[in-house]
């Protein structure tokens, strides 16, 4: 068997730029939505009461993908990450594995990635302040994105006061409480869901929101309120409808699929975006193996020509 590529966290950052995410990404969704790329239906390992894990597979450009991805709450008390695992990319022809790269990284791109895809297919036209709850490294890369593609500036809003300040100072933005990030006509939550960050009063004419932390059964970032004052859009109904940010809603038979427009059919012409410049549009990302293989194939690349430093494992 060949030699396996190996790719850290740092050698996956530094493989992909922002820019390069969001175009990765972009395509992912293009691919995907004419059916040129196969993903099955993502499996969740429950670990109760620790955290879960996740097996992603995907297919397309050449590549089979196959991610195992956790979600720890706890970890950071321990010391640990929140989520941590690996992906494995083989070479669709042969079968051969070609490369193993750092899940979090991934993770940590395409989310970023999609909050900018989702933006600019979504947004209205002139929208460009950006409040961002929760500046954890996935709240963190949709700033660093945001601002790649012009958005901005920006409020950085987050508990940790040290890290919010850390990322503002880092992109020239601000920090400031949540009113002040939900008063902004972007808006980018990325926290675990276990709490509603925004709520229907929080809602003003002509707002984007990108909700991006809301991952499994039981999560939510905004009230059921909020939610139905929206027009509605997400990654992939199936996913959305049972473990996203509207699951509750489509639970409590409050929001059936023809309500909810899926992003890929937006960025391909064949569904509109929003309705007005009035209109208030929520999208919902729960995170597609789609967008690891297009990320991760872009690292791939890059370490094949040698423009980042990648380590090799012989099996």
């Amino acid at each position: 068997m060949p030699d396996l590529c190996i790719l850290d966290h740092e050698a996956v950052l530094e493989a992909v730029s922002p820019v390069a995410a969001i175009a990765a990404t972009r395509a992912g969704f293009l691919h995907h939505h004419r059916d040129e790329w196969t993903m099955p239906a993502k499996v969740y390992l429950d670990s109760s009461p620790h955290g879960d894990f996740r097996a992603m597979p995907a297919l397309g450009d050449g590549f089979a993908l196959l991610k195992w991805v956790t979600s720890f709450p706890g970890n950071p008390a321990r010391g640990l990450p929140t989520v941590t695992g690996v992906v494995c990319l083989s070479d669709a022809t042969t079968g051969v594995p070609l490369a193993l790269l750092d899940a979090s990284a991934i993770t940590t791109l395409r989310t970023g990635a999609v909050a900018a895809v989702a933006t600019r297919a979504l947004a209205r036209e002139g929208a460009s302040g950006v409040g961002l709850v929760g500046c954890g490294p996935n709240g963190a890369s949709a700033a660093r994105c945001m601002a790649a593609v012009g958005y901005g500036p920006g409020i950085c809003c987050d508990p940790r006061t040290e890290v919010a300040e850390a990322l503002a100072a880092e992109l020239g933005w601000s920090v400031g409480g949540r009113s002040e990030a939900l008063a902004c006509d972007i808006v980018c939550c990325v926290t675990p869901g276990a709490q509603i960050v925004v709520d229907v009063d929080d809602l003003h004419a002509g707002q984007h929101l990108n909700m991006l932390g809301a991952d499994g059964s039981g999560k939510a970032e905004a009230s059921l309120e909020a939610v139905l004052a929206c027009e509605l859009y997400c990654d992939q109904w199936e996913q959305a409808a049972h473990g996203g940010e509207l699951a509750g809603a489509v639970e409590a038979g409050l929001v059936t699929r023809d309500r909810v427009t899926a992003l890929g059919a937006v960025l391909a012409g064949d569904a509109p975006g929003r309705s007005s410049a009035d209109a208030i549009t929520m999208f919902d990302s729960t995170g597609l193996a789609i967008q690891d293989l297009a990320v991760s194939a872009v690292a791939l690349r890059a370490a094949r020509a040698g423009l980042v430093t990648a380590g090799t494992l012989h099996l």
